[in-house]
């Protein structure tokens, strides 16, 4: 661990996974798309792609991802999420870990796509920020991706104000190796103007 909380610890205390699961059954039965996020990254993919969801919390995005046929792992430092990712797919790999310290993980760099949705980044331990970049991009092949998703202002965070700028993220992945190559205002492909809350942004790991 870094010594230092992220800001999902401290908004949640480690403990809503369950709450969070009922949340997403709930939008589901109400006919909400709860799978944007797998949507998007999917049509981004070949066929039996490695995917890593870095901050994957249930597992959600993971196991529907794996419904179409790619190979995900996902890894998260919250033990309650990960308790229901077990639960609803005991087949797939669920790594505790911080992202911060994602390698010391073990993983091979070899994946096609490394996905930090659901304000993953803004909610790290505040300064750990340039660190965890570098680490998803460290994880990536040549040529492939990281999608992220973040909001960029309070009406979409759980925050009473965002802790970083796109500015700052973009120059984070630039020091990573990382190039951005597209950017929407939601997983749904709405185009991104600035100024927009809410930001989906796709890297990519130069293939040579």
């Amino acid at each position: 661990m870094t010594g230092q909380h992220d800001r999902w610890a401290e908004l949640t205390g480690g403990q809503a996974g369950e709450e969070y699961a009922r949340r997403f059954a709930r939008l589901a039965e109400s006919g909400h798309d709860v799978h944007g996020e797998a949507t998007f990254c999917a049509a981004l993919l070949k066929p039996a792609a490695r995917v890593l969801d870095a901050g994957c919390g249930t597992g959600r995005i993971a196991i529907r991802l794996a419904e179409l046929g790619h190979r995900c792992a996902g890894v998260d430092v919250d033990a309650s999420m990960l308790a229901v990712a077990r639960r609803n797919a005991p087949t797939q790999d669920w790594l505790l870990g911080d992202l911060a310290r994602l390698d010391t993980l073990g993983l091979e760099p070899d994946f096609d796509l490394v996905l930090a949705a659901g304000n993953v980044i803004p909610l790290l331990a505040p300064g750990t920020e340039p660190d965890v970049v570098r680490h998803l991009a460290a994880a990536l092949r040549p040529g492939g991706l990281l999608v992220t998703g973040m909001g960029l202002d309070a009406a979409h965070l759980p925050l009473p104000e965002p802790p970083l700028t796109l500015d700052e993220f973009d120059d984070w992945c630039t020091r990573a190796g990382l190039v951005l190559r597209q950017r929407y205002a939601s997983w749904s492909g709405d185009p991104y103007e600035p100024g927009c809350g809410y930001a989906v942004s796709v890297h990519s790991r130069p293939a040579g």
